[in-house]
């Protein structure tokens, strides 16, 4: 795979499945070099019989397809090039779709009520006078924002605190009625938008953010996720709350006074049981730092919430929760590089429904009928039916959406486990290059860190392996996937262990695969993986050059500037002074002597900009050979989501440093 081929990598999304259980429907999207967005539809995949996937619609980004409870509308997410997301409905067996909302700054996401005849949604509601609530009314013109709190900013987003996040509901159109009559053209030729139906109606209000909603089966309660008790602006706990689906009364929290939560979802089950996954934040509600997320079920209103799973064992962090059969539901466990599909009973039991190395992504349920998106070594995203629920592995897949993909070439990984100087296991990934001869290594560090690297189909370790570079990745202690403990070790300990198995891994990479050329190699990583990096280089003077990408490189710096700055560095590196600076990158950087390429983003509220520009110039004043690469507009997600031209010219740029600082047979310059 090459920069180029961005365009092939296609991502495809949670499912949702006809309550017939006889197709499913799911949106597939590929960054788009002629667009510069990420653009798609949503296709529908039959279940049965042989015919071919197909595209069901023809927007600029259709997502989130969900079928209607009794199977009769579909209602997705479709957005126009540079505008927010909106609510649409269409008829299941095809037409032309109906918009439902038209919010001025979108709508995140949404749930059917079960009788089928309304909606309820989140967005952000804006502060009159802000976000073009006043016509002619440019951003830098708004009157100034009065900060009180701590928590203000979000990266990708921007200031919070004047747009909050709220439910509302909305009647569903009639998709079959007399169309709304278009608008009169306005004197400037252009058209006016078609009315709506009906406008929504706010739900939740208040100062605070709202999400995370799911409606009660009977459909009389809608439970959402929020974080409304005093000291929010101080650690990271939320609650379930249970409220009307009419709006009336108050909402009632339910599980604050059981816990110190970290909601990540709820659902209901089949039996009524009210699900949710919460991380224990602990006594200072914040104590996050390798923490594994459980699932808990609230059987009945007024019960106190009960744990299902052990977060010592099973890590329920990236997974949603899935109404199953009559006393389960469907998580994904992620373990060892892999996300698992695993059933779990209303009294704990689990059971796993997929093998130990595929990356389960969104999964969706009708009846028995358990469809999956999956990811694995050749596959950047498929959809796949899982084998009658027998909890033998077997997957069928449903589309080949990565075919293209393949022939422009995808390069095999390799799983290996190191045994680190200390005797400990470290666990990751080898990706060689094509041809013979002696290959120069990249070793490359993941971001969180609470994180892994996986064994599925990974773009840049793809595109410089294609390069001539063989690519090594692992999952040091620190990382997610292996246990709580491994991810607590490096609490204000960085750059400690994990340290020592980055580079105990590369050398037990190097020994192992006698085509790797221990005398030439670089390394790299971004966020967490560019704070290893620089720390690595300040200790280690190995490598023939480094990059060091949107990297936590001063934490003294990063509280008041990162949007995560009030609680990420104190309990990653403490808040003593000495201990910080004992863990902190731009306190040894009179250390480096490596060639060094930082790279970063404008926009980035999660490692702010000044990160990079304070290590840059400590290199350049130390008269190190180093570069500083600012893309502008992009924010911390730019390798994943940003501009795909952005994201070409990342990848050109990253292989034109390695071609003068560490050239292989393919990448010369």
């Amino acid at each position: 795979m090459k920069a180029a081929d961005l365009g092939l990598l296609t991502g495809v999304s949670t499912p949702t499945v006809h309550p017939g259980g006889t197709r499913a429907v799911v949106s597939v999207t590929h960054p788009s070099l002629e667009a510069d967005a990420t653009v798609g539809q949503l296709w529908t995949v039959p279940l049965t019989g042989h015919a071919a996937p197909k595209r069901f619609t023809r927007g600029f980004r259709d997502t989130a397809p969900r079928f209607s409870p009794d199977g009769r509308l579909i209602a997705f997410l479709r957005s126009a090039p540079k505008a927010a997301p909106q609510l649409y409905v269409v008829d299941a067996a095809g037409g032309e779709p109906v918009q439902v909302t038209d919010r001025k700054l979108g709508v995140s996401e949404f749930a059917w009520a079960p009788d089928a005849r309304s909606l309820a949604f989140v967005s952000r509601e804006p502060e009159q006078g802000r976000y073009g609530t006043v016509d002619g009314l440019e951003a830098n013109a708004e009157p100034p924002r009065h900060i009180r709190t701590l928590k203000y900013q979000a990266n990708g987003l921007g200031y919070t605190n004047d747009r909050r996040a709220h439910v509302f509901s909305v009647p569903v159109p009639d998709v079959w009625g007399e169309p709304a009559p278009k608008a009169a053209p306005e004197t400037d030729g252009t058209t006016a938008s078609t009315p709506l139906v009906e406008e929504p109606r706010q739900v939740t209000t208040g100062d605070w953010d709202d999400g995370s909603i799911a409606f009660s089966p009977d459909g009389a309660t809608i439970a959402f996720v929020s974080a409304r008790h005093d000291s929010r602006d101080d650690d990271l706990r939320s609650s379930v709350f249970l409220l009307a689906a009419d709006g009336s009364g108050d909402p009632r929290d339910v599980t604050s006074e059981h816990g110190s939560f970290s909601i990540v979802d709820l659902v209901y089950g089949l039996n009524g049981v009210l699900y949710f996954s919460a991380q224990d934040v602990g006594e200072s509600g914040r104590d996050f730092v390798g923490r594994n997320t459980a699932l808990y079920a609230i059987d009945q209103q007024g019960d106190a919430p009960r744990r299902l799973t052990d977060p010592e064992t099973v890590d329920l962090t990236e997974s949603a929760i899935v109404a199953y059969q009559d006393d389960s539901v469907l998580v994904t466990d992620r373990s060892r590089g892999a996300l698992v599909l695993t059933a779990v009973t209303s009294s704990g039991e689990l059971r796993r429904l997929t093998d130990p190395a595929t990356v389960v992504g969104g999964v969706a349920v009708a009846g028995d009928v358990v469809v999956a998106s999956v990811a694995d070594a050749e596959t950047a995203g498929e959809v796949a039916i899982v084998g009658d629920a027998g909890g033998d592995g077997a997957l069928r897949k449903l589309t080949d959406f990565s075919a293209e993909l393949r022939s422009a070439g995808v390069l095999p990984i390799r799983e290996l486990t190191v045994t680190a100087r200390d005797g400990y296991p470290v666990h990751g990934w080898v990706v060689a290059p094509e041809g013979d001869g002696l290959h120069p290594v990249l070793l490359n560090i993941h971001g969180g860190p609470f994180a892994a690297y996986t064994g599925s189909l990974f773009d840049e370790a793809q595109v410089y392996a294609a390069a001539g570079y063989a690519v090594v990745m692992c999952n040091p202690r620190g990382s997610a996937g292996y246990g709580q403990e491994h991810g607590r070790v490096i609490r204000q300990a960085m750059g400690t262990v994990d340290l020592t198995d980055v580079l105990d891994f590369l050398d037990g990479a190097l020994a192992e695969n006698a085509s790797f050329d221990a005398s030439r190699v670089g390394i790299m990583g971004g966020s967490y993986g560019g704070y290893l990096t620089a720390w690595t280089i300040a200790h280690e003077h190995r490598f023939a050059a480094a990059i060091v990408e949107r990297g936590f490189l001063d934490p003294e710096g990063f509280v008041g500037t990162s949007d995560i700055g009030s609680f990420f560095g104190d309990e990653y590196v403490g808040t003593d002074p000495e201990l910080m600076r004992s863990q902190s990158p731009q306190a040894v950087v009179g250390d480096v002597r490596t060639p060094t390429l930082v790279l970063h983003s404008a926009n980035d509220l999660r490692c702010p900009l000044g990160q990079a520009e304070r290590y840059y110039a400590a290199l350049k004043r130390n008269g190190v050979d180093a570069e500083l690469l600012i893309f502008p507009g992009e924010d911390h997600e730019l390798s994943r989501g940003g501009r795909p031209r952005h994201r070409a010219q990342r990848f050109d740029a990253i292989l034109d440093w390695w071609a003068r600082h560490l050239p292989s047979a393919q990448n010369r310059g």
